[in-house]
């Protein structure tokens, strides 16, 4: 598998230690052994999350199918849920049909624990999709944390207790609320030490605070400015003032408030400006963005950063790395008491509206870059940031006059839609914001470009058909803009492509791509490039080559790594189409090692079906059905079906057919439903086996191939054991210019290793002299 571990369900990592809380650790697996939905209660702060948390992970063991958690905090819609469900569970967001349909589906016969954190907003909606699951697949546990009960049949309801006080048994220092707060003490204060009398100071802070978790971290924070004893001081008139709270509210939360109002207090006017303001965030932020949405009245742009450290400090702010970014984010207590004030402070309209206009910017950015060397970083933060475009999106969709607005935002994110993989949810934006504005407009064609996009890899071949002829109808009326007229005709040329009528889609796609590169534009000159290949393929056509040596040679050109992984599958197809079958395979299996970084299930389901197209012309039946099985389930969880993909169907059925003929049907049968069992990472490892059979791998099949002068010295050099570095100084080139020549070398090859690059110019002397540097 090229040196990648897949996981199932990875749970996150625990950043701070996990204190205590045996006794309710127990209690709760006793009642999963008992029944198959069990529901975490209490107040906000409570634990429930952190509790949940540990006890799956003490008892995925018991579940093959993993353990899934779910964060519904940032969820704001219920109506989502089932979509958010299914996204988490890697099917994808994408499927025409009712996503709690697919979601059924794919738990169905697996033994699986779902957790889902933070109920209580989405009641109902949570209550049906768990309802539905459970009576569908018997296999499948639930563990679900909310302020309520969901009310479910069969419901196992679990309240978490405040942590452990010395008055339960335990002295001060043992007890543990205490060490829990002597714990977050500690990283606050390294100098921190819990003495017999500072234990029952502390101990008195935690029973003022009752033992509430999130009340307690908050008051261990004030340590960087307060001794305990400060502390323990100021808890009076905080509780004095928690008399005049609602009398109806839990006592629990009564405090919890308080102790919310009380950090909020100590916070200085900026840090409360800024708490407030960050709640517009959705599922977290990084600075660039608290630097554009905050900044403003009362902070200004440089004194963002030194604000935004002030709520690290006092833990109003959690925050993680996440590759070369720092990622922050309110809790959701926190965030909802923040938006509380920001509403009191009559901004809140404001910052949503520049919160809607940062994150415009960022996708139009994404979009004008998409098609170079940040690609897969591009889709890595398009996805962290996926519930703050979702949030903007639908101010847009509810503000008046905001209908161009909305239109542009949906349609610049399709480069999100194709790496997230959320096509119906893309879809659904885009045709709420185009039943808001109908009026003739370039961004109007352009959603309806997108839509059409997102609708053909879905299979939705009429849909597609529909939006290129709503944009013919408009050209006219725009002076057929040269940027939409050829959007135009190369969405046309794909629907073709997918209707399996390829010498039609052949003549648009030609037409596209020589507009393409009218206008300079690679990025769309390579997915050109891509398709007319797919198409010559089915012709039969040696253009097809051309066409995907371009392909790649863009992607490779312009470092685009995802764009890439898709040159390598069309490149792959040629050679199956020529008879090179293995080394069809190996092309195919390095373009679906990368995949996975971008979540592209389409593309996955692609170089999955063409593997077992090759598996079975190396006459390994049982394993090229069960790749084939493997493809049926990635197309349904990628919400396609191979009946509305054209331009596999062919290959498809021919490939179907000889299996049967070979295994026979009981066989076949058995084999594809094998594959259809298989997880996504399971059905990615299985393909990444060079074969189904033990041992060393058949040696590379030799055809025809063409290297350049060059690539043939450097496959010399390789010959001879030579190091990039070594062949770099011999060649008098640089050494990244040697690697990509050992690249070019592999990916022509198809080979994987150096040393095949070596047995391959031990069997084909060139002739080529190393001293000659001619190109």
């Amino acid at each position: 598998m090229g040196g990648r571990v897949w996981e199932a369900g990875v749970l996150p990592a625990e950043v701070t230690r996990f204190i205590g809380r045996r006794r309710e650790m127990s209690q709760a697996r006793a009642l999963m052994s008992r029944g198959r939905l069990v529901t975490l209660t209490g107040p906000g702060g409570i634990g429930k999350t952190r509790l949940a948390l540990r006890v799956a992970a003490e008892v995925r063991r018991s579940f093959p199918g993993g353990v899934w958690l779910v964060e519904l905090a940032a969820l704001e819609d219920g109506e989502q849920l089932a979509q958010t469900v299914a996204a988490r569970l890697r099917l994808g967001n994408e499927a025409i049909r009712d996503p709690l349909a697919t979601l059924v589906d794919h738990v169905a016969d697996q033994r699986l624990l779902l957790v889902l954190d933070n109920c209580e907003h989405v009641l109902d909606d949570c209550a049906a999709l768990v309802g539905t699951v459970l009576r569908a697949a018997p296999d499948v546990q639930v563990l679900t944390t909310s302020r309520q009960m969901l009310g479910v049949g069969g419901e196992c309801v679990f309240p978490v207790p405040p942590m452990v006080l010395s008055g339960d048994g335990a002295p001060p220092e043992l007890c543990e609320a205490v060490a829990l707060f002597a714990d977050r003490a500690a990283a606050v204060r390294p100098d921190f030490e819990l003495t017999v009398s500072k234990a029952a100071v502390v101990d008195e802070i935690c029973r003022r605070l009752d033992g509430v978790p999130l009340a307690i971290e908050l008051a261990a924070a004030q340590l960087r400015a307060l001794s305990a004893e400060e502390i323990l001081s100021r808890l009076d008139d905080r509780f004095r003032m928690l008399t005049a709270g609602s009398r109806a509210a839990l006592p629990r939360q009564r405090t919890l408030r308080a102790a919310i109002d009380w950090s909020h207090d100590l916070c200085t006017s900026q840090e409360r400006l800024l708490w407030s303001r960050l709640s517009v965030f959705s599922g977290g932020f990084d600075l660039d963005a608290v630097d554009q949405v905050c900044s403003g009245t009362g902070i200004e742009r440089g004194q963002v950063l030194g604000v935004l450290v002030g709520l690290v400090d006092k833990s109003v702010l959690a925050c993680e790395e996440r590759g070369s970014r720092m990622r922050y984010w309110l809790l959701d207590t926190l965030r909802q008491y923040g938006r509380e004030q920001l509403a009191a402070s009559g901004e809140e309209h404001a910052l949503r509206e520049r919160h809607r206009d940062y994150y415009r910017t960022v996708a139009e950015q994404a979009e004008a870059e998409w098609f170079g060397p940040d690609q897969m970083g591009w889709f890595t933060r398009l996805r962290m940031e996926h519930h703050n475009f979702r949030s903007a999106l639908e101010f847009c969709a509810d503000e008046p006059g905001a209908a161009d607005t909305a239109l542009g935002l949906a349609a610049s994110m399709w480069i999100h839609r194709l790496g997230f993989g959320s096509f119906n949810e893309g879809r659904q934006w885009l045709g709420r914001a185009l039943a808001r504005d109908e009026e003739p407009s370039p961004v109007r064609v352009k959603a309806l470009f997108v839509d059409g996009l997102l609708a053909v890899l879905q299979g939705d071949i009429d849909a597609a058909q529909a939006r290129v002829e709503h944009c013919r109808a408009l050209l006219p009326a725009l002076g057929d803009d040269p940027d939409l007229s050829r959007a135009t005709v190369t969405l046309d040329g794909l629907v073709a492509l997918f209707q399996g009528d390829f010498p039609r889609a052949v003549s648009l796609l030609e037409d596209a791509l020589a507009r393409h590169q009218a206008a300079d534009d690679a990025g769309n000159a390579a997915v050109t490039s891509f398709m007319l290949a797919t198409a010559c393929v089915n012709l039969d056509d040696p253009a097809a080559t051309v066409h995907a040596e371009r392909c790649l040679a863009l992607c490779e050109a312009h470092g685009a790594q995802w764009s890439r992984t898709h040159a390598l599958w069309v490149l792959g197809l040629d050679h199956f189409r020529c008879g090179r079958h293995r080394r069809a395979g190996t092309l195919i299996r390095h373009a679906l090692r990368d995949k996975p970084l971008s979540y592209d299930q389409w593309g996955v389901a692609q170089c999955l079906e063409v593997l077992g197209w090759c598996a079975a012309a190396a006459g390994l039946g049982e394993r090229a059905a069960t790749l084939v099985g493997a493809a049926e389930a990635t197309w349904e969880v990628a919400g396609s079906a191979l009946t509305g993909l054209g331009h596999l169907q062919a290959g498809h059925e021919q490939c179907t057919s000889a299996l049967r003929a070979e295994l026979g049907d009981a066989a076949f049968a058995a084999a594809v439903r094998a594959g259809k069992q298989l997880t996504l990472e399971q059905s990615v490892a299985y393909a990444w086996e060079e074969s189904g059979t033990p041992g060393p791998p058949p040696a590379p099949q030799e055809a025809p191939v063409q290297l350049t002068r060059r690539e043939r010295q450097v496959a010399e050099l390789v010959a001879e054991g030579r190091t990039n570095k070594e062949i770099a100084a011999k060649l008098t080139i640089s050494r990244r210019t040697a690697e990509g020549h050992v690249e070019h070398i592999l990916t022509k090859l198809g080979f994987t290793s150096r040393a095949q690059i070596a047995a391959w110019a031990a069997r084909n002397d060139t002739g080529d002299q190393i001293g000659d540097h001619a190109v």
